[in-house]
């Protein structure tokens, strides 16, 4: 039987170790490479903040070829299509066909990542779409995955929340309205060990930091002045090497 050639969309959190945790155990798959966006300005993981040198060490071991897409730091759409189509093009060249991504359930992007991609002939895969996020965090920690909290909205959360472990406590404590993988971007982690780990990745912790950003522009925005005003923090946790 043939597989699918398969490339998988890694963000270095627990939905995608999960998703692709899913995806090796699926005889129709063949996972050949992680493909991870990168702030080329801060030298980290788009969204996480993740050092790349740590995005090095997970992926070493996962121990399956990874490839980095740079982006700037705040890339354009135009900026970000030219550069995934770019690195779609060498996959598909290489005889890729498949696209996999640890999505669970925002119905607007999966529509995006399938429109794109059908326009180069690639099928995309959801391994973990529309599970219950309560029932996906707890089978990911019975399979063993260890993961920590990196980034989170302070709409929600404060300092001491980043840099936390995830347990089975997690959940019971979480804001209401808050999704217990932090799907809506609530929060974002580090998979550092689990059944796709050929040995856990070492880190220590750094310092935490607020940032504000400018709200996006949202189109029933009637007014410039407001989301020029308008702005958000995330609080992030420097894990290192």
């Amino acid at each position: 039987m043939n597989k699918h050639k398969t490339y998988f969309n890694w963000s270095s959190g627990k939905d995608s170790a999960l998703a692709l945790y899913h995806l090796l155990q699926d005889e129709n798959y063949q996972v050949d490479e992680l493909i991870t966006t990168v702030n080329s300005h801060y030298n980290r993981v788009s969204m996480h903040g993740l050092r790349k040198e740590l995005l090095k060490a997970q992926t070493d071991a996962i121990n399956i070829p990874a490839q980095l897409i740079e982006l700037p730091e705040m890339p354009t759409m135009e900026v970000y299509e030219e550069k995934m189509l770019e690195m779609v093009t060498r996959l598909k060249n290489e005889g890729f066909t498949h696209s996999a991504f640890g999505d669970i359930f925002l119905e607007d992007l999966r529509i995006y990542r399938e429109k794109q991609l059908a326009k180069q002939g690639f099928q995309a895969v959801f391994p973990i779409w529309k599970r219950d996020t309560k029932e996906l965090l707890n089978e990911f920690l019975d399979l063993g995955f260890k993961t920590i909290i990196v980034c989170a909205n302070s709409k929600f959360f404060g300092e001491d929340f980043v840099g936390t472990v995830i347990d089975k406590n997690f959940v019971a404590n979480l804001p209401e309205g808050v999704d217990p993988c932090g799907e809506n971007g609530e929060f974002h982690t580090f998979c550092f060990d689990g059944p796709i780990f050929k040995n856990p990745v070492p880190f220590t912790i750094g310092e935490k930091v607020l940032r504000e950003y400018k709200a996006p522009k949202t189109e029933d925005d009637d007014s410039v002045c407001k989301s020029d005003t308008e702005t958000y923090g995330v609080w992030y946790c420097d894990l290192i090497p």
